[in-house]
């Protein structure tokens, strides 16, 4: 059941969307994991009315985000990305996000206790540690360590349900009218005869609307 306040907040959604049909250059674009909760309105022509399902990344999709996640970052050629996107079946962007923050966490805490380490080192020798050491970074690079240690803590935010549950509402959303029945009639065909019983509408009724 919708609530008083949701039903002001989608009033004022439509009425602002209705309003830009003169704005040419304005696109709205929106995202839901719960599709099923959208409001039947919203989804009208001239609305939000070209739904696309996107669904979870396959593996050389996974490959990218992978790719473009680290882009910035210093990685050992050793770390075979192809590898972890084989083994991340099921994955979002997001959950492939957290595995490569959560390397880069690892790699930085390493480094900081790596330095900490020195630090005490130089202490006891005697040296002064308030100078600053621009020395290399211990941890230059993130490596299989960092990512093994990570890929520990991943997991799937999107279970195997609720892909279902995405896939049967794109499904329906795609059964829902009978546009992928139409077809014009062959040469030579009655008229009569075309697109029986997949018509948009009986057209020898029309006079009826302004009854």
């Amino acid at each position: 059941m919708i609530s008083n306040s949701d039903g002001l907040t989608c009033a004022n959604n439509f009425a602002e969307m209705d309003g830009m049909t003169s704005k040419k250059n304005v696109f709205v674009i929106g995202a839901t994991n719960r599709p099923e909760q959208l409001d039947p309105a919203l989804c009208r022509p001239g609305r939000l009315d070209s739904l696309i399902y996107v669904p979870l990344p396959d593996e050389e999709g996974r490959l990218g985000i992978l790719k473009a996640q680290l882009r910035k970052t210093p990685v050992a050629d050793d770390v075979d990305l192809n590898y972890i996107a084989s083994k991340t079946h099921g994955f979002s962007g997001a959950d492939l996000g957290f595995i490569t923050q959560r390397a880069v966490k690892i790699a930085i805490k390493e480094s900081i206790t790596i330095d900490i380490a020195r630090t005490k080192e130089r202490e006891a020798a005697g040296e002064d540690v308030d100078m600053e050491d621009e020395g290399e970074d211990p941890v230059p690079q993130l490596t299989k360590r960092h990512f093994e240690e990570a890929m520990q803590m991943a997991r799937r935010s999107v279970s195997d349900v609720e892909i279902r549950r995405y896939e049967a509402f794109a499904q329906q959303m795609k059964n829902a009218g009978p546009g992928a029945f139409f077809k014009f009639p062959e040469a030579g065909a009655e008229a009569s005869n075309a697109g029986a019983g997949n018509s948009f509408g009986d057209a020898g009724n029309d006079d009826g609307l302004y009854d």
